[in-house]
């Protein structure tokens, strides 16, 4: 056999200092998957602070265009109501309950609320997109100077030239 490589068949003496390391390492991690790896905060959150936000009661928060959207449907519902009843109160009265009738009452309200709501839209952006009208008065001599440039633009590296009027 060769004299480098050692036999297989005799048993080797372990090092003491290498199994107590090896000891040590196996103690090391039975201990780490003894411990537990999360903990959960039991104690109660404190009322000021940096407490977590809690759900307050009444309508939850919305943008202003959603609110008014909402008070407008909430208006919208609460109009009908009186005129549903006088509808109801009038059909029992006369004795005949003919789907048309009942369609057109009940749906004036809801087509006028809409309508009167799409006018106020279309009045507020057409106030909004108008130009603002400028006043500017002057005292003297005004000159007015409207130029027009001609801009050729010529060239792999694209060099523009402005040409000015004389």
């Amino acid at each position: 056999m060769n004299a480098s490589l050692p036999d297989p068949t005799q048993t080797v003496a372990p090092t003491p200092a290498i199994d107590d390391q090896a000891q040590r390492l196996i103690a090391a991690v039975n201990d780490a998957m003894a411990t537990p790896t999360h903990y959960r905060d039991e104690t109660p959150v404190p009322a000021i602070g940096n407490a977590l936000p809690v759900p307050q009661p009444g309508r939850p928060p919305m943008s202003q265009r959603a609110t008014d959207a909402s008070a407008l449907m909430l208006s919208a519902g609460l109009a009908s109501l009186p005129l549903g009843a006088a509808a109801t109160g009038i059909l029992w009265a006369s004795g005949n309950a003919d789907p048309v009738v009942i369609a057109v009452i009940c749906a004036a309200p809801t087509t006028l609320v809409l309508a009167l709501s799409r006018l106020m839209k279309r009045t507020r952006e057409t106030v909004q997109a108008a130009p603002p009208v400028i006043h500017q008065h002057y005292s003297g001599t005004v000159v007015q100077d409207q130029r027009t440039v001609n801009t050729t633009t010529r060239g792999v590296w694209a060099h523009t030239r402005n040409q000015l009027p004389k």
